[in-house]
């Protein structure tokens, strides 16, 4: 399975996704922008997207949602031991209030990894923050790979959108 995104207004990307209706694509929005997703085993529409392969999901898109992209730039030395640390997680956040989706992202064309997670609301996300089990998820520090050598090669950071119908 891969994943592609592109950017554009949010009009034009909305178009897009209207003119494949059997495809799986969600348009997501944010005050800096708008992203169009576009989930599939085979190829994409977009021209020039930003290029994954999913190496861990649980849950299915849904038309409406709160997204949170995590984005870790990583060596190339430093990826088989971040995918090892972040296979799997999706089975941890399955049964949190709230959840609908994660996938984690193998960058095909950069070497930001990104792990998607999309919640029914933004307080169901900020609840889940709380837990045990999604720190655990996404904080680095607590498991224990930022304390290897050359694993990234520079801030991680957070990007967030509401799914827009």
């Amino acid at each position: 399975m891969n994943i592609f995104i592109t950017a554009g207004t949010l009009d034009y990307l909305k178009r897009i996704e209207k003119k494949y209706p059997s495809e799986t694509m969600v348009t997501m929005a944010n005050v800096s922008g708008a992203l169009l997703l576009h989930e599939t085993n085979g190829i994409t529409v977009f021209k020039e997207p930003r290029k994954y392969e999913v190496f861990d999901s649980a849950g299915d898109f849904k038309r409406n949602g709160y997204v949170v992209m995590n984005n870790f730039p990583v060596t190339d030395e430093g990826r088989p031991l971040f995918e090892q640390e972040f296979k799997n997680r999706a089975k941890i956040l399955s049964n949190e209030p709230g959840f609908i989706a994660i996938r984690s992202l193998r960058p095909l064309s950069t070497n930001t990894y990104v792990t998607l997670t999309i919640w029914e609301t933004v307080m169901d996300y900020q609840n889940s923050k709380n837990l045990n089990s999604f720190s655990k998820t996404i904080n680095k520090k607590e498991i224990g790979i930022d304390h290897q050598p050359k694993i990234f090669s520079s801030e991680s950071y957070v990007s967030q959108y509401t799914i827009i119908d």
